[in-house]
């Protein structure tokens, strides 16, 4: 079984799709299109923007959207044919887009919204802790206020997500349950928190004016590790999941455990960079 993945944030760089934009078939004829929704140039941006810019919430969701969809259509002309989706965060976007949820241009319109609406909030900070489970974790977190695990992305290796005070006094908590490492990231609010809930009431609102259809093939959702409901009416499930996974966390390695237990063999990064790949190979199948 093939499964494509689509990273999320924090993948982007400078340069990247410049192998896409002038080879994609899909991408000329919907440049200006692309443009408008975005308010800005994606392929300059991509192409010429600074490191700086592409940390921005709001540049990066529609320019990594944009080039992850880019990079599945090129992988679908070389002939391969997934039988999975799942993305990372804004890559659930991706996955959805690529198994017919909806179309580009709709996608990109939500992610555009949801990266303005992420960008408004300006609260907390976020940090990997690596060498500790998410039980230990949830552990150390367990007397400390204004703080959630906000990505699980792989068995001992988690991100929490909260207020600044929290995660410096998380770090005590960390290094002394046995944690390897403590990272501070580089990025603008405590995302996949608490913290989110204001955008997600925002997103909510927004995504009722969005109509979704059923989806071809299986994609795994952030928010249960499993896939989306197979419905004739998918567009209250998809909300609904779409709204969680903004102030939830991103429960990335149980998501690729569940598919290595349905009998995924191969994993293809639909997106740049090779996080994604290097996440799977430290996730065994889940047992249950």
């Amino acid at each position: 079984m093939l499964v494509f993945m689509f990273p999320g944030q924090g993948s982007q760089f400078p340069g990247m799709g410049k192998e896409l934009f002038d080879t994609s078939r899909m991408f000329g004829p919907l440049e200006s299109r692309i443009d408008r929704i975005a308010g800005f140039s994606v392929r300059e941006t991509c192409l010429n923007g600074d490191e700086e810019t592409l940390r921005r919430t709001d540049i990066t969701q529609p320019c990594l959207y944009i080039v992850n969809a880019l990079t599945c259509e090129q992988l679908l002309a070389t002939g391969k044919r997934p039988s999975r989706f799942i993305g990372h965060s804004l890559g659930e976007y991706n996955a959805l887009q690529a198994a017919g949820a909806f179309d580009l241009l709709t996608g990109l319109s939500m992610v555009t919204h949801r990266g303005q609406l992420m960008a408004r909030q300006r609260e907390g900070g976020m940090a990997a802790v690596i060498g500790l489970d998410e039980a230990t974790v949830t552990q150390c977190l367990a007397a400390i206020a204004d703080v959630d695990i906000a990505n699980v992305n792989a068995p001992d290796q988690l991100v929490i997500s909260g207020s600044l005070k929290a995660i410096d006094a998380a770090e005590a908590e960390m290094m002394k349950a046995g944690a390897r490492a403590f990272i501070p990231l580089s990025v603008g609010a405590a995302f996949h928190s608490r913290f989110m809930r204001l955008a997600a009431a925002g997103f909510q609102a927004y995504l009722k004016t969005i109509a979704f259809r059923q989806a071809r093939l299986p994609v795994v959702a952030n928010v249960t590790a499993r896939a989306y409901p197979a419905t004739t009416d998918p567009g209250p499930s998809v909300r609904s999941l779409l709204v969680d996974q903004l102030s939830s966390r991103v429960l990335w390695a149980p998501g690729i455990a569940h598919l290595k237990a349905e009998g995924a063999k191969e994993f293809i990064e639909a997106g740049p960079g090779d996080v994604l790949t290097r996440l799977v190979a430290r996730i065994p199948p889940a047992s249950d």
